[in-house]
This record gives C-alpha cells, sequence and structure tokens, in this order.
C-alpha cells in the first residue's frame, strides 16, 4: 500500500507552472519545455499562486524548469499587436492611464518577489538558457546552481525596454553596478564560468548532475535548524542597508533571541 506522501498529486499544475511538496522542500517547476519554458501574464499568475500555496512546513524550495532550457524568456507573442488572446498586449497598456499601466506591471512582478521570503531559502536550478524574464525569475531566488550550459542574458534594452520584473536590484547586488550595466546594455550572454566567478551563480556542475547538486545543497540547508537559517539570512538580507555598527546591532538582538531560545526562554 502506498504511503499518503506517495499519494499526494501537485499542489498546483496550470499555465506551465507545477507545485509539488514534499515533507520541508517544495518543488516549482516551468513546465512548457516546447516553447523553452517562455513567460506570460498567465504564468506569472500562476507562480504567484504556487508562492501563496506554501505549507508552512516548507524551507527550502526548489525552482526547475523541464527540457534543454530553464526559460527563454518574454513570450514574444506579447510584443505584437494583438497580444496574447485574453491578455492586455502591450500596446494596450502603453495607451491606458499612466497609474493602471504601474499597477499591471506590478501585478506582474509579484511572481517574482515571494522567492526571498524570510522562512524559506529559494533555489534556482539553471540550464541551457535563462534569457530576460527567465534571467530575473533566477535572480528572484536566494541560491542558484548552473548546469554547465546556462547561458544568462538580459535581452529587454535591445528591445527598446527594460528589465522589470525585479531582476535589477539582486544583479547590482552580486555583480556590481559596472558589469550589471554592461551586461544589461549589450544583452551578451554569461556563461556559467563568468557567473560562478562574478558570484551570479553559487556553483556549476555538468547537466546531468544538476539534479543531483540541488538535492545535496537543500539537503545541507536542511540540516541546520530553522530558525537558525531564518535569523541568518535576516541578518545579510539587511546588511548592505545597515551601517557597520547597525549591523553590530542586529547580530546582537539575532544572537540573542538564539541563546533565549535554546535556553528555553523563548516567547
Amino acid at each position: 500500500m502506498a504511503s499518503p506522501a506517495q499519494d499526494l498529486g501537485p499542489v498546483l499544475d496550470q499555465d506551465g507552472v507545477r507545485l509539488t511538496v514534499d515533507d520541508a522542500i517544495a518543488t516549482v517547476t516551468l513546465t512548457n519545455p516546447a516553447k523553452r519554458n517562455a513567460q506570460s501574464p498567465a504564468l506569472w499568475r500562476a507562480l504567484t499562486e504556487a508562492g501563496r500555496l506554501l505549507p508552512g512546513s516548507v524551507r527550502v524550495v526548489v525552482l526547475r524548469g523541464e527540457g534543454k532550457s530553464f526559460s527563454a524568456g518574454l513570450d514574444r507573442q506579447m510584443l505584437t499587436p494583438g497580444g496574447i488572446e485574453g491578455e492586455p498586449s502591450f500596446v494596450e497598456m502603453a495607451r491606458g492611464s499612466e497609474a493602471g499601466l504601474d499597477a499591471t506591471i506590478a501585478t506582474y512582478q509579484e511572481a517574482f518577489t515571494w522567492w526571498r521570503r524570510s522562512d524559506i531559502v529559494s533555489i534556482a536550478a539553471v540550464q541551457g538558457h535563462a534569457i530576460g524574464a527567465g534571467f530575473q525569475l533566477a535572480l528572484a531566488c536566494d541560491l542558484r546552481v548552473v548546469a554547465d550550459d546556462v547561458q544568462f542574458a538580459m535581452r529587454e534594452t535591445g528591445l527598446g525596454l527594460v528589465p522589470d520584473l525585479t531582476g535589477t536590484h539582486p544583479l547590482v547586488g552580486l555583480v556590481g553596478y559596472a558589469r550589471a550595466l554592461e551586461i544589461c546594455a549589450t544583452g551578451r550572454f554569461v556563461t556559467a564560468g563568468e557567473a560562478v566567478s562574478t558570484g551570479l551563480a553559487n556553483v556549476a556542475v555538468p547537466g546531468d548532475e544538476l539534479d543531483g547538486a540541488v538535492r545535496d545543497l537543500a539537503a545541507a540547508l536542511l540540516a541546520a535548524p530553522r530558525d537558525a537559517v531564518i535569523e541568518t539570512k535576516a541578518l545579510l538580507s539587511g546588511a548592505a542597508e545597515r551601517t557597520y555598527e547597525e549591523q553590530r546591532a542586529a547580530e546582537r538582538a539575532a544572537q540573542g533571541r538564539r541563546l533565549r531560545d535554546l535556553a528555553g526562554l523563548g516567547e
């Protein structure tokens, strides 16, 4: 007789996104390899919903794409006058009010914002092309493990657009302003070696070892007590905005909470 865990199907499976949960690890998979996991508003809505549906037991979220490419970016049909059926085209969006345009883009961005929640650590497993919106989705995660065939590129500028799906902040934080500007303005490819050497990726492995490397990293993350990881993530993610003295104070406060908790004195 199968165990209950084996009987559970996907928590979500719609519009090119599948969410599965195995105890403390959730996996979000882009499931349209025939279109190299091209992205659309429907996919972004599904990604947003995946974040909302995460059980509280989840500590690590793995993001992956089926097929040879992680995500080739925006579905180019959105750039045509007719757009995608049932969705506002870029032309229609531009003709609307400024407030309406801002609100629409903000809704799209929600698919990219929950990956850095304080209570989870997210890992993007990236192979093949990660272009434009695909690059930004990988950047939305805390960590990136890449296959040695990976090709990152930010192509928005070449289309007369800008990267607007939350990717500019983490990109500058990872590689610095000058390199980020050069990557975005030229639209060139960043390969695995450069990604690792600049801090864009944590590690690069052969393609057939990608899933195993992500599993090993997830297991290592789960080996530490959850509250210690949460406190450490908060310290590191906020460090750039704090002064040295503010960071020292934040460390003391966090350690005080941990010590009281370990001594059984927590709230």
